[in-house]
């Protein structure tokens, strides 16, 4: 979820602008604290150009904190230990989701496959989510040799997709046109294109305790995967917070000021903190850009 407001106070109070990102994550906080920059009157000194090179954001937008450490800031380091920890949050996390999918696979080949026998070789992501959806997968063929009879009990997956197929092409999908049809063998088609072939045949019947198992195992993964995708985008925030907060001090240093629409930036502050219950583990991930009342 992302948030953003803008407040805005009478007078001479500054103004705050501030963003959040409420996320999940299972560790402890990182608190990125960024000391005020100097005051948008503040004039520059004769060597605030040497000090500040231009390209420093370039640096801070490739490696977070690097733009910092070439501006003499302490709190490059901050910046680099927030990156080290998300990516290996991330890699946790992948790590998390490979287990996971070798998990469910296994317990898939072990009962759900295991009576079919043959090579039982590896399937897509469909075919085990459908494993997840289905008892059985029912047969390819229903009578081996000669023409492909294709699954007609529709609680299985495939006598489920003879089912959508000949909706699909028959003007009733309970009486089949003749077999030579353009309509039926247009639902053949979609039939063999969709249906679980017979070395990817299974079966959870007298085995629903495992299904459920394998079911979690599958939720589990997905969650892995959904942190990993979160960790990425945290990534990705760490890096533009350092490239706008060494943006807006290489402007200070060599222009005395850097802001938007007649407002200054007074400071720049990252902190990842707890968000409703602490036993839930979750962390919310907020940035303020301080703005203050430009000079006329």
């Amino acid at each position: 979820m992302l948030t953003a407001s803008v407040v805005f106070a009478q007078g001479g109070t500054p103004v705050a602008l501030r963003s959040a990102s409420a996320l999940n994550l299972s560790s402890s906080d990182i608190r990125l604290d960024h000391r005020s920059l100097p005051a948008s009157g503040t004039p520059s000194r004769p060597d605030s150009g040497a000090r500040a090179p231009w390209w420093a954001p370039v640096l801070s937008g490739v490696v977070p904190g690097a733009g910092q450490f070439a501006l003499g800031q302490q709190r490059s380091v901050g910046y680099l230990v927030a990156e080290g920890y998300l990516i290996l949050q991330q890699v946790r996390a992948r790590r998390d989701a490979n287990q996971d999918r070798e998990a469910y696979r296994a317990l898939a080949f072990s009962v759900a496959r295991q009576p079919f026998g043959g090579q039982r070789p590896l399937g897509s992501w469909d075919y085990y989510e459908s494993m997840e959806k289905f008892l059985e997968s029912g047969a390819y063929d229903r009578v081996p040799g000669g023409a492909i009879d294709p699954e007609t009990d529709e609680t299985t997956y495939n006598g489920a997709r003879w089912l959508l197929a000949r909706e699909t092409y028959w003007l009733n999908p309970d009486v089949a046109p003749p077999v030579g049809s353009p309509e039926y063998q247009r639902a053949l088609a979609f039939y063999l294109a969709r249906a679980v072939p017979a070395a990817y045949r299974w079966s959870w019947r007298d085995a629903q305790l495992q299904q459920d198992v394998y079911a979690q195992t599958i939720a589990s993964a997905n969650r892995s995967v959904q942190r990993a995708v979160n960790y990425v985008g945290l990534v990705g925030a760490n890096h533009l917070v350092s490239l706008i907060d060494a943006y807006v001090s290489v402007r200070v240093r060599r222009f005395g000021g850097a802001g938007v629409a007649g407002l200054k930036v007074s400071s720049i502050h990252t902190v990842v903190e707890p968000v409703g219950d602490p036993r839930a583990g979750r962390r919310q991930v907020r940035t303020a850009i301080r703005l203050i009342p430009g000079h006329r």
